[in-house]
């Protein structure tokens, strides 16, 4: 019945995407998985990968669009997020390692047993449970979120300021994180993965079951990103976001809806960096750059800010551009990127999905225009 609802609730276009993110997991994976290697709809592992990653970047897009597009928070620091669910993954599947790793300790990772650690830190244990790990996946990203926005929302910091602060955090997480001493794996993070709830990393099969994880995450993550702004709690978000001095007149707490908000983007980021993990094989510190957080604000503009469904196309198209430059034209990307994020800002405010949604309003008012 809730399912029911929510999809009722779903505009059309809206359903389509949610309908077409579950077929691009269940098609690729299958046609992997069932056709032979030579066949010619047979899809190779590492197309599995790839777009796996897509599908984590277009969620953690997203979480963003839920912040910036309908709350009006412009946040430069969602890659922290996103990070810190990836370190939680990476710490489970360090532990899965066991006496496999290159020393063959049973209990401390190959870092720890290289920089000399005597024994494990007290924040390692639990992680060796994938329940555990799960819960933390959510857990630390949130709570990072809820003590980040309690004291910037309760002292109404706002606009460019929020986003310094933001960017400001990312980028000292990632100093941190940098350490050895951390015991975290230091510059080289975490990798060598091995197993994930028993099933090899490496196998087709294991793949192409994470990409339909990924595909499914991110479908649920549409649903409910649609509910929340869809609702009564939606329309007063974005009406924090288009007034919220005139919100505050009329007796409307807005830093609950804010915090509220954040720490569920914040959420739906550390699930997307725990799936993005165990498909690229590494989790180190340069997952918290701050232009990785600037990056997924380019994929919301680009795709489209407050659309829900513009995100989640920015993010496949500027990751596929950079997947094709970064092989062809490595030293123009950079370029192509500042270029990319200058154009969006002058001719397409709006992103993709506002360019075509004006072009069918233009195609609209000429029929309507064209006489009987």
């Amino acid at each position: 019945m809730i399912t029911r609802f929510l999809w009722q609730g779903m505009g059309p276009s809206l359903r389509v995407a949610v309908l077409f993110v579950l077929a691009i997991g269940i098609i690729l994976p299958l046609l992997n998985q069932l056709m032979p290697a030579s066949n010619a709809l047979y899809v190779p592992a590492w197309v599995l990968q790839l777009i796996g990653k897509y599908l984590c970047f277009a969620s953690l897009a997203l979480a963003v669009d839920l912040v910036w597009g309908f709350c009006g928070i412009l946040t430069l620091g969602h890659a922290a997020f996103f990070a810190l669910g990836g370190y939680c993954m990476g710490m489970y599947l360090m532990r899965q390692i066991g006496s496999r790793g290159q020393y063959g300790n049973p209990l401390l990772p190959d870092f720890m047993v290289f920089l000399n650690y005597k024994e494990l830190p007290w924040f390692w244990h639990g992680f060796d449970q994938f329940w555990f790990a799960a819960i933390m996946i959510v857990l630390v990203p949130s709570l990072l979120a809820l003590a980040l926005g309690w004291f910037a929302f309760r002292s109404r910091v706002t606009g460019v300021y929020l986003s310094i602060i933001t960017q400001a955090m990312t980028f000292a997480l990632m100093l941190a994180f940098f350490r050895n001493d951390m015991g975290l794996g230091g510059n080289n993070g975490m990798t060598d993965f091995k197993d994930i709830l028993g099933f090899s990393v490496q196998s087709d099969a294991t793949r192409a079951t994470l990409c339909f994880a990924s595909a499914l995450v991110l479908a649920i993550f549409l649903v409910i990103s649609a509910a929340v702004v869809g609702s009564r709690f939606g329309k007063a978000l974005t009406a924090v976001r288009d007034a919220e001095s005139r919100m505050r007149f009329l007796g409307y707490r807005v830093e609950g809806y804010k915090l509220f908000v954040f720490v569920l983007s914040a959420a739906m980021a550390g699930i997307a960096g725990a799936l993005y993990v165990p498909q690229v094989g590494i989790i180190n510190p340069s997952e918290f750059s701050p232009g990785n957080s600037i990056e997924a604000v380019l994929w919301v503009a680009v795709g489209g800010r407050g659309t829900l469904i513009g995100p989640v196309i920015g993010a496949f198209l500027v990751n596929w551009g950079k997947t094709y430059l970064t092989g062809a034209l490595p030293e123009v990307w950079l370029f192509a990127l500042g270029a990319l994020f200058i154009a969006v800002t002058l001719f397409l405010p709006k992103g993709v999905v506002g360019l075509w949604s004006q072009i069918r309003s233009r195609g609209t008012t000429r029929k309507a225009k064209v006489p009987a």
